[in-house]
This record gives C-alpha cells, structure tokens and sequence, in this order.
C-alpha cells in the first residue's frame, strides 16, 4: 500500500470533557501535526462516539489524517483514515474486513520483531515499537531497548512508529535510530503551549529523520 506515516503521531490522552479535548486537538493541528490518533480508555461508549465525530470533523477542517485505537467498526461509522490495533484487538484481517482496502492499519509490536514481522505479512501498513522511555500515559508499560529500532529498520520495509515517553528532548535518539515517526501523547496535551510544543517537536523529528537519511546515504 505504501502509505506514509511520518513525522509527529499525536495521541490524544483520555478525556470526559470533549470540548477541552478538540479544543487541545486543534491547537496540536496548528502546530502542523497531520496524523492524530484518538485514544479514549476510559469514557463511556456514548461519550466516545461524540468525540469520534467532533475529532473526525476536526481533522477533516485541517486536512489531517484520523486514527483510531482499537475500535475498526467506530473508524468506520466515523470515517476516520484508519485503526492502531494492540495485542488483544481485532485481528488485521478482521479489521481490514470493516475498513476496506484503502484504510490504515497500525500494530503495536511493543518490543517484538517477531509480532512486527507477522503484521507486515499480514497487511499493516505501519507498526508502532515501544515503550522507550518511561511513560505517564502507560505507566507500567514494558521497556523497548533502542537497539531494536536499528534492527527493525533492517527487516520491515513499513513506516515504524516509536512511542513511549517520547519529548522534544528525547525524540531525536529514536528518530535517529530509525523510527519515521514519534507518537506521542503527554508531551503535546500536556504542553502549556501545546500549539508552540507540536512545533518544537516537528521541528526536532524533522532536522533528526535528514541528520540520519544523510548518515545512510553517506554510508553507501
């Protein structure tokens, strides 16, 4: 499929208060991050379908492509781009069955190749590697080593996505080491500033991805 997942993955953190998170969404959006996952554990399910749509019409105004965790049959009804899928969601095949040939699917692999490898078999078009630093949002997330993302970066030919405590601070070491893409949660909706925060971050993710494009270029 060759879809591009790039850049900064914005992930929206649990919320009842709806308002507050589009109004957050949309500060990350003019900050120029263009791929948002909409991540809700916690509400109920009426509430997240009220978000799903207010998020789906959000990122259709900024024209920015819309994941969901978890959940293929609410990306459908709402028309969002795509789903990520854990461990224990729906299969990729069962997901691909609800959201057609042209949608995005995303894998967490958390620190396994293997699961990586199978997905690509399979029909993801990018797969997510984590946790490499400590997390607020999964506080008890199992650690990925770095070194994983250079040895993914040899053997899965999709987008990779690197998540887990990642920063403006920190997100040049994974980005550098292969990721495509940071997905990140708590350093954008947490931000003071979160408009002047997506900014910094495109910015670090950007000058990191050309400093190590020019290394492998250089070493052929």
């Amino acid at each position: 499929m060759g879809i591009r997942i790039e850049g900064v993955y914005a992930v929206t953190p649990d919320s009842d208060d709806s308002a507050e998170l589009v109004r957050k969404a949309r500060a990350v959006l003019a900050g120029g991050v263009r791929l948002l996952q909409y991540r809700n554990k916690s509400s109920v399910p009426a509430r997240r379908v009220e978000q799903a749509a207010m998020l789906a019409a959000l990122c259709r105004e900024w024209e920015a492509r819309l994941v969901f965790n978890d959940d293929p049959a609410l990306a459908a009804l709402c028309g969002a781009d795509g789903v990520h899928l854990g461990m224990h969601d729906a299969s990729i095949g069962a997901a691909r069955r609800v959201l057609g040939p042209e949608r995005i699917i995303g894998v967490s692999c958390y620190a396994s190749l293997s699961r990586a490898l199978q997905a690509q078999s399979t029909g993801a078009d990018y797969v997510a590697f984590g946790s490499f630093f400590p997390s607020t949002t999964k506080a008890g997330a199992p650690p990925a080593p770095l070194s994983l993302l250079p040895q993914a970066r040899a053997l899965i030919r999709l987008p990779i996505v690197a998540i887990g405590g990642i920063t403006a601070e920190n997100a040049a070491v994974v980005v550098e080491a292969g990721a495509d893409a940071v997905a990140v949660v708590n350093g954008l909706f947490g931000a003071a500033d979160i408009e002047s925060a997506a900014r910094r971050l495109r910015e670090v993710v950007a000058q990191a991805a050309r400093a190590r494009d020019a290394r492998t270029e250089s070493t052929r």
